[in-house]
């Protein structure tokens, strides 16, 4: 088989599944995984195919930063309904963190504790949802503030956070890749999310249908560095399977 053919089998494989993997298409095509990585570097090239670790995809996997403004008003009934799950994992007196994003702010938004609740966050967002309740008491981490999401980051955030442990955390994130992992838009904010996974007891991401299958610029952790999903019904059965083969609770929320 020559390079001709086999770049067609696998533009024809992108074209029936929307992405495709290296080691399958070396045991299909019987060339080496060094060859097919090269066939997938030159149909890059030619702006066919976006590569992955691990393959390559019809789609850009890579996301970029936007307004926090703007971002809310992306998939704004699935994160209501992810809210509305993830409300429920939290239970009287609960020490949490909310990290930042769109997603982690519906959930503040749904916050009713009826009992007393301490709340760690880095999102400006969520202290000023959450400031109106008496029986919640705030810890507004300080540091470099992020405009583009209304959150902090830097060390100033870290170092707070050397002697503090706590029971559950609920993360956003711009991009879940299986094999990759858990990612965002901006380093110093992985960086501070990495801390937040180390201090908790439980990590809960918090990702819409549209986060599967992409990445930002700085990874938080691995896929198996988070005990549970929230997402919504509109992601593919096939990546619920895989995530919860991989041992994490996954739930879906009906939108």
């Amino acid at each position: 088989m020559n390079i001709s053919e086999r770049h067609e089998i696998i533009l024809n494989k992108l074209k029936e599944s929307g992405k495709v993997n290296v080691q399958e298409l070396s045991e299909e095509l019987s060339v080496s995984e060094v060859t097919i990585r090269k066939d997938l570097r030159l149909l890059e090239d030619k702006n066919l195919l976006f590569r992955t670790h691990g393959g390559a995809t019809r789609s850009n996997p890579y996301t970029s930063d936007r307004p926090v403004s703007e971002k809310a008003k992306v998939q704004a009934r699935e994160k209501e309904a992810i809210a509305r799950e993830a409300v429920k994992l939290i239970g009287d007196n609960d020490s949490i963190i909310l990290a930042s994003g769109t997603t982690v702010a519906a959930l503040a938004n749904v916050i009713q504790p009826a009992n007393r609740l301490n709340v760690i966050t880095s999102s400006l967002d969520v202290s000023l949802q959450l400031s109106g309740h008496d029986n919640v008491e705030i810890t507004q981490l300080g540091g470099q503030l992020r405009p583009s999401s209304n959150s902090v980051v830097g060390p100033y955030a870290e170092q707070f956070l050397d002697n503090i442990t706590c029971g559950i955390l609920f993360l956003g994130v711009d991009g879940i890749d299986l094999d990759y992992g858990l990612t965002t838009t901006n380093l110093l904010e992985a960086t501070l999310n990495q801390k937040f996974i180390n201090i908790a007891q439980y990590t809960v991401a918090l990702a819409d249908h549209t986060k599967f299958g992409k990445r930002g610029f700085g990874r938080i952790c691995t896929i198996d560095s988070v005990q549970h999903i929230i997402t919504d019904s509109g992601t593919p059965d096939s990546v619920i399977q895989n995530l919860e083969k991989k041992g994490i609770r996954v739930t879906v929320a009906d939108v």
